[in-house]
């Protein structure tokens, strides 16, 4: 007789099936839709080609496919995303628990200490925003819900890059390209394993100037219900305005109880 174990094996597709049932298409059209990611609103075909590294005549049946389904607009030769792309990131949106349960508590947050919250999530290389508070005072320095950032140099990244397995960590930082944004960014491997090592054991990560200059940011682990860290939220600020110790003294008992209140409603 199966065990439970063995049975669940015997349903998982193998690698041969995977790579058989894999839609090629699928993924050169989503390739295209992100191609205008931190771009200008409207691309060429040939820019779009280049962004992607495939051939022209490939990306233009991915335009034609998506332009057809109403994700993409054509005006002459020029390209852009059309409203209804925003529907995917709404489905996600709605249907994942993480954004839901963390929007209240960011806005409650961002009230209470007056600036811009955000929580991220870790995928792949960088984070992804997946909830922001609606301050804007720092909406010049800060992105949106969807956007992505390299994990190394940010406070949210580093918290979760401290709690992955040594294995993955390896994996990252074989992946990773190391590239100094500001004069303080910390690019050196041995060095960041380091940080890393001492974010894990205080459990909050404070990053100075890192991603932009003028931008002081601090972030703790959000974990499951099963202790098990899912995402990051941090709070950030102008360094010129806010010193470090003010944002260890007064930002970060807040994120922890925030953190804390929000635990059991994590799965």
């Amino acid at each position: 007789m199966r065990t439970l174990a063995q049975s669940a094996a015997a349903s998982e597709p193998t690698i041969e099936a995977r790579e058989r049932e894999y839609v090629t298409a699928l993924a050169r059209g989503l390739e295209v839709m992100r191609a205008f990611s931190g771009r200008d609103e409207e691309l060429t075909l040939a820019d779009i080609a280049k962004i992607v590294d495939l051939p022209r005549a490939t990306v233009r049946r991915s335009l034609i496919t998506l332009d057809a389904l109403g994700y993409v607009e054509e005006n002459g030769r020029f390209f852009r995303l059309a409203p209804k792309v925003l529907t995917l990131a709404q489905a996600y949106l709605s249907s994942n628990l993480l954004p839901r349960v963390a929007h209240p508590f960011v806005e409650q947050v961002s009230a209470e200490l007056g600036e811009s919250v955000s929580v991220s999530i870790l995928h792949g290389t960088e984070i992804i925003y997946v909830a922001r508070s609606t301050n804007r005072r720092l909406s010049a320095l800060l992105a949106d819900v969807g956007t992505r950032r390299p994990a190394y140099c940010t406070s949210m990244g580093r918290v979760l890059l401290a709690h992955i397995p040594d294995r993955e960590l390896g994996a990252y930082f074989a992946a990773v390209e190391l590239k100094a944004l500001t004069a303080h960014t910390v690019t050196d491997r041995a060095e960041l394993k380091l940080l890393l090592a001492k974010v894990r054991k205080q459990d909050y990560c404070l990053s100075d100037q890192q991603t932009e200059l003028d931008l002081r940011t601090i972030a703790v682990p959000l974990r499951n219900n099963a202790g098990r860290v899912v995402a990051a939220m941090h709070v950030s600020t102008q360094a010129s305005r806010t010193t470090r110790r003010h944002m260890i003294d007064c930002f970060l008992p807040v994120l922890r109880k925030t953190a804390a209140d929000m635990r059991g409603l994590l799965v």
